[in-house]
């Protein structure tokens, strides 16, 4: 097989796409202009895309956020499911992430065919799942929910309707104890959260005894067992901005640390450390996405998030129970 070489217009054509100016914040904001756009990004992103966007929030917070969107173009600097829920919840915008790569470990742990099955052996169980998921297990799902307001939705439920919590079998843990209720949960967990050391905690906190220790309720029961406060990545950031301590360990993915010294620049935050040397504290497909990826995407609005639209259907109508039932 030979291979025409391109032309000098195709390498041109190509050079002026992928081209990156030198001041890529101007770029965007112009291109943030042009498209009627508007970026969303997860606390999790590194702070120059914290920086650039419109609204930095968790899952429940940019869910909310891209149902009152009215852009025509939604950036969004988080990872793939996330980027799917703003699709779910906007069909008709142009809904575009940096990097498709940008995928989650936890959702990943949750294959539709084999959790369809899993479903399909427990037929008078409600399914609750966690927002980070895939649209294909939103899809299969009754309500979906978020760290912030998965104890309040399950304590909505009639006691005698058996649940079964998807996908995190971590936060499920939490939930089944802060609710008092028996669920059946999937065996699915997040990379980022299960690398935390206890003993390594422990010891920090000795070197530290000041020093609060907050956490998502995603991190394991030995770790969560140490911490003063458990909440949301919002829940979190709202503690340190109203608590008096000047100290707190951070036991979850240490980008949000960017937004909670900015909030109280005064006070010093620790990332909780892994259980190995790496940084794994930091979840490497929310890092997939930079500011050159999001200048591209902008300009070449690519790669878009694409649903079936019978999925997209399916997945809507558990997001806007959630949405109806939330209380924050």
């Amino acid at each position: 097989m030979f291979l025409t070489a391109p032309t000098t217009e195709q390498l041109d054509r190509q050079f002026s796409q992928n081209s990156i100016p030198t001041d890529l914040f101007k770029a965007i904001a112009d291109l943030k202009k042009d498209l009627n756009a508007v970026i969303l990004a997860h606390y999790y992103q590194d702070p120059d895309l914290q920086d650039i966007a419109d609204y930095i929030g968790d899952s429940l917070g940019l869910s909310q956020a891209a149902v009152n969107c009215q852009a025509d173009v939604i950036v969004f600097l988080g990872v793939h499911f996330m980027a799917e829920t703003a699709k779910i919840l906007n069909p008709n915008k142009l809904v575009l992430l940096p990097d498709l790569d940008a995928g989650c470990s936890l959702a990943d742990s949750c294959p539709p065919d084999r959790f369809s099955k899993f479903k399909a052996e427990h037929p008078d169980h409600m399914v609750i799942s966690y927002i980070n998921c895939s649209a294909d297990i939103k899809a299969l799902s009754d309500i979906i929910c978020t760290s912030a307001n998965a104890v309040a939705i399950v304590n909505q439920i009639p006691k005698d309707q058996p649940i079964i919590f998807a996908p995190d079998r971590n936060l499920g843990r939490y939930v089944m104890e802060q609710s008092g209720r028996e669920m059946l949960l999937w065996d699915g967990a997040c990379i980022v959260h299960e690398i935390f050391s206890e003993r390594k905690l422990v010891q920090l906190k000795l070197s530290h005894p000041e020093a609060d220790i907050i956490a998502h309720p995603e991190c394991e029961a030995n770790v969560l067992q140490h911490a003063d406060f458990i909440g949301s990545t919002t829940g979190l950031l709202k503690y340190v901005q109203n608590s008096d301590r000047q100290e707190f360990i951070v036991v979850t993915e240490s980008g949000v640390i960017h937004q909670m010294q900015k909030a109280s620049p005064t006070k010093k935050f620790i990332p909780a450390p892994p259980n190995s040397n790496c940084a794994c504290n930091e979840c490497p497909y929310m890092r997939l996405n930079t500011l050159e990826k999001v200048y591209l995407a902008m300009k070449n609005r690519s790669p878009e998030i694409i649903l079936d639209e019978s999925i997209r259907q399916a997945a809507l109508k558990p997001m806007l129970r959630m949405l109806e039932m939330s209380f924050t």
